[in-house]
């Protein structure tokens, strides 16, 4: 029947189509990070660009619930991944008419005699730079950087809405039933420079050019095609007979308007959430979500600052060992829910004991991190600057007013810019924003600044290197990815019980709407405000913001304690959550229980009691009987 009339053939090029849909979304959150240094983002704004896809995939699924039986299925796919493809290139789009990257501070090859972010005199030429600076940053190009980013997120959510709910039921349809289970399963800097940024945009060319091709199938799928039982049994001719009398019954199914459907959908929906353990099991999903919403958006980020990893780094940790430790953790729970065959209580009872275990693994998390670096002016003052600050105010002596002014305002005749970020790490292991802060005048190579008068040391002891200043406690990454893993690992034990216990739970003509509204709740509650909410946690933790022109840009420090604490804090408050509303659940599902238990003997006691009324009414009739007999 050819290549394209075969459902494994289907099976493979949706494979290999959702693989290559997850890889741009996916990559899009591993390079937050960076497009937030590039641009000059928030933690809140990057959070919101994370989100946003899931605005056009809310506002569509309901529509994808009514034309599912109406459309074309296969060419939806690839319209979809199309647009998706073109959503892609759109996000790499302002790499190509935005500005080129200028980092500050950095050692200016045109002269030999000035570097610039050394401490110098006042009068050098750097206002007008500054203003030239200003401008470009002001231009019309890079004011619609984050539009476009927004608009391709947008598009991107809204053409992935038709890929995954009609492929699923386009395999469900047409494949053997025991095999459908199956096939569901520019610049001198180095990465290790906070000022790094890499090419953010190859990604999303090569993961859009990938998910271009793989739509491409679908367009040639049929519309609908014989199942895999009957195949194996029919010659051609009657596969299209059958075929086509498919389609004649699938048309007579579809008796509903949109205007009727969206009519009766409130009260589907109303119907379907009044069910408490249909609602208590997707509140403990929208909690989970919301774990894996800031886990996807922020952890590489979180390793990147915590543990003083290049962002490379952290996303490869990410990529090699939580995700992974998700699918084998849903692939477990599927393995445990048939090889039981647990009921929807033992499945309530499951999710409680996997998520109690991932609460007891992630709150060590809370403990393994690195304090904040001692940064000069930002979070730490020299304690010999501060008693001299003191002796000045006891004593008014003037020596001790001259000694206090030469601390204070080690770096005040150095002309620093506000604006300057080129970290440099002293000698006495504190850190200053740029040499400039640090009081150097001179430099014997673009990583080592001598002569600075901020650094607590003497003479040729008195210098800087270029970079952050290392970190003391990396060796806590490793256990604390694999606590992070395993905690990944026990709350997606969860997910495919939590499916089984709504679909059982649910009428079966509302099957698929409940699923419909329960994807819509999780995308709503949150998909959509859990990026945001984690942003702006991030955000509350920053005690040095970039500025430019006036205006903050991105984050250049962190309270590392607060950031430790606010984002392994929010994720394990939403564990907690979902384990809540699983125990109530679990309680529910036992009331219920009970009260069946209670109606039973109820039950066989009220048949007992109508067996006896049916005895004496009979035996009387019998006894009426034999007297009538008598007396006759």
């Amino acid at each position: 029947m050819g290549l394209f009339h075969n459902i494994k053939f289907f099976v493979l090029c949706h494979g290999m189509l959702q693989l290559a849909q997850l890889l741009v979304s996916g990559y899009l959150k591993g390079s937050i990070s960076t497009i937030e240094r590039r641009y000059g983002l928030s933690s809140q704004k990057s959070g919101l660009l994370a989100s946003f896809n899931e605005v056009g995939n809310t506002v569509l699924i309901v529509f994808v619930s009514f034309f599912g039986s109406r459309v074309h299925r296969p060419r939806c796919i690839g319209i979809g991944a199309i647009l998706a493809s073109m959503a892609a290139f759109l996000i790499a789009l302002p790499h190509f008419f935005s500005d080129k990257y200028k980092y500050t501070d950095y050692v200016n090859s045109a002269s030999t005699n000035h570097v610039s972010g050394l401490c110098q005199a006042e009068g050098n030429p750097q206002a007008a730079s500054s203003n030239q600076t200003c401008t470009e940053v002001n231009s019309d190009a890079n004011k619609a950087v984050f539009p476009i980013l927004l608009l391709g997120q947008l598009l991107l959510g809204i053409g992935g809405v038709p890929i995954q709910p009609f492929g699923i039921s386009y395999i469900d349809d047409y494949a053997d039933k025991k095999n459908s289970p199956f096939y569901l399963a520019e610049i001198v800097l180095t990465k290790a420079d906070p000022r790094w940024v890499g090419a953010w945009w190859l990604g999303f060319l090569l993961a859009g050019t990938l998910l271009f091709l793989t739509s491409l199938p679908y367009l040639f799928f049929p519309r609908s095609m014989i199942t895999e039982e009957t195949s194996a049994v029919m010659t051609e001719h009657e596969a299209e007979k059958l075929k086509e009398k498919q389609e004649a019954g699938a048309d007579a199914t579809r008796d509903l308007t949109l205007i009727q459907f969206l009519k009766k959908f409130p009260y589907i929906m109303l119907r379907t959430l009044r069910n408490p353990i249909y609602l208590l099991v997707v509140l403990a999903q929208v909690n989970l979500a919301a774990m894996v919403a800031g886990l996807a958006t922020f952890m590489p980020k979180y390793i990147e600052r915590q543990f003083a990893q290049t962002a490379s780094v952290s996303n490869i940790m990410i990529g090699g060992l939580s995700i992974p430790s998700a699918m084998l953790g849903i692939i477990a729970g599927g393995m445990i829910l048939r090889r039981f065959n647990l009921s929807v209580k033992a499945s309530a009872i499951l999710c409680c004991g996997a998520v109690l275990l991932a609460i007891i693994f992630a709150i060590p998390l809370l403990f393994l991190g690195c304090p904040t670096q001692k940064i000069a002016r930002i979070n730490y003052n020299n304690p010999e600057r501060q008693e001299f600050t003191n002796v000045f105010f006891k004593s008014r002596d003037v020596t001790s007013y001259r000694v206090h002014v030469m601390y204070r305002d080690c770096s005040l005749a150095c002309s620093c810019s506000d604006e300057a970020f080129n970290p440099v790490c002293g000698s006495d292991g504190v850190e200053f924003r740029s040499p400039c802060h640090a009081g150097c005048k001179e430099y014997e190579n673009p990583l080592n600044y001598t002569d600075c008068a901020c650094v607590a040391a003497e003479g040729s002891q008195a210098y800087a290197l270029q970079g952050a200043c290392r970190n003391s406690c990396s060796h806590l990454l490793v256990p604390f990815m694999v606590l992070s893993s395993l905690t990944c690992f026990l709350a997606s034990l969860s997910h495919t019980p939590t499916f089984m216990m709504i679909l059982r739970t649910v009428t079966p003509e509302d099957k698929s709407f409940a699923l419909g509204i329960q994807f819509m709740l999780l995308r709503v509650l949150a998909f959509l405000p859990a990026p945001v909410l984690y942003g702006s946690a991030i955000d509350s933790t920053c005690i040095l913001w970039g500025r430019k022109c006036n205006k903050n840009t991105s984050c250049h420090y962190y309270d590392m304690d607060h950031f430790r604490r606010r984002y392994l804090g929010l994720q394990t408050i939403f564990v907690f959550g979902g384990l809540v509303f699983f125990f109530l659940s679990f309680l529910v599902l036992r009331r219920a229980a009970k009260g069946a238990q209670l109606k039973e003997p109820e039950q066989m006691n009220s048949i007992t009691t109508k067996e006896k009324q049916e005895r004496e009414r009979t035996e009387n009739s019998n006894d009426r009987q034999q007297k009538t007999g008598v007396k006759t």
